[in-house]
């Protein structure tokens, strides 16, 4: 199609790079919402409707992941990995609360284990976003190491965050470990109609660093407190930042593992019914 005369075009680079910002904020639409609803709980007078803050936040993200399911923006297999990585947030919350890592100060009728329910929102909006961006983006992987290694991984960063207290902190370790397993994979991504690529370890830490920026607003907006925190808002230690990639790294082999699955059962079903047979009869030999 010919620009109309006198139309401005802007550079490959500019225009790829605009492409990207906008893919990039849809993807991150559940994580807008849900520091929307933090501005909200903060500038609206709930306690003259008799509600708390923290059941006001749970009502607003259970209708903002209500509406996205309704409006197909998220599939109803997305949301189910979502919800997977909920669970662990809301785990991983209860137990650093516990360990007196962070705290909700303020009393809710939603809490449990004193943390209200609306937390594992904040780690699905990770989880929606890497659903969304893998999407938008027609990601996808190139030498990834095997799923079973990635989920040996990903559990093992995982858990780290819980052992740590009772003996060695092994997250170095861990990150090594993950560094050399993606060493050589690349995420390769549409933009602008072109194909671009970069190496996947450094992918994780840009996310990483992103998540870490939404922490300190989040902490700003009042949506928990950590310990040296009580006494007045400060920045959040920088040593969260590799807590956060490995959180990332979490997700994002959640979601890798859904959109492998889909992918495999793409070709299954394009092959017909001969070719899903053999499939299946190649699974019971396997069994």
């Amino acid at each position: 199609m010919t620009a109309p005369a006198g139309a401005v075009r802007l550079p490959a680079m500019w225009r790829a790079l605009l492409d990207f910002t906008r893919q990039e904020a849809l993807s991150c639409t559940f994580a807008f919402c849900v520091v929307v609803l933090l501005l909200l709980s903060q500038a609206l007078p709930l306690g003259t409707l008799g509600l708390a803050r923290y059941d006001f936040l749970l009502l607003g993200c259970v209708l903002v992941q209500g509406v996205l399911i309704a409006t197909r923006f998220e599939s109803w297999r997305e949301a189910g990995v979502i919800l997977v990585f909920h669970a662990l947030g809301f785990a991983l919350e209860a137990f650093k609360v516990a360990q007196g890592s962070w705290a909700y100060p303020e009393d809710a009728l939603s809490k449990v284990l004193g943390v209200p329910l609306y937390a594992g929102f904040m780690y699905a909006s990770v989880g929606s976003y890497m659903a969304q961006a893998w999407n938008r983006l027609h990601l996808c992987l190139h030498r990834a190491p095997p799923l079973r290694l990635q989920a040996a991984l990903a559990g093992a960063a995982y858990l780290n965050f819980f052992t740590h207290h009772f003996g060695p902190d092994l997250r170095y370790a861990v990150t090594l470990a993950l560094t050399a397993a993606f060493w050589r994979t690349r995420a390769e991504f549409t933009v602008a109609g072109g194909r671009l690529g970069l190496p996947l370890p450094l992918a994780f830490v840009l996310i990483g660093g992103f998540v870490f920026l939404a922490e300190n607003a989040a902490t700003f907006l009042g949506a928990w407190v950590y310990p040296h925190q009580s006494g007045g808002w400060r920045p959040v230690h920088a040593a969260k930042l590799l807590s956060w990639t490995l959180m990332v790294v979490v997700a994002f082999l959640i979601v890798s593992s859904l959109k492998t699955w889909e992918a495999r059962l793409e070709r299954v079903r394009a092959g017909g019914p001969r070719r899903a047979a053999r499939a299946s009869g190649q699974a019971r030999r396997a069994r």
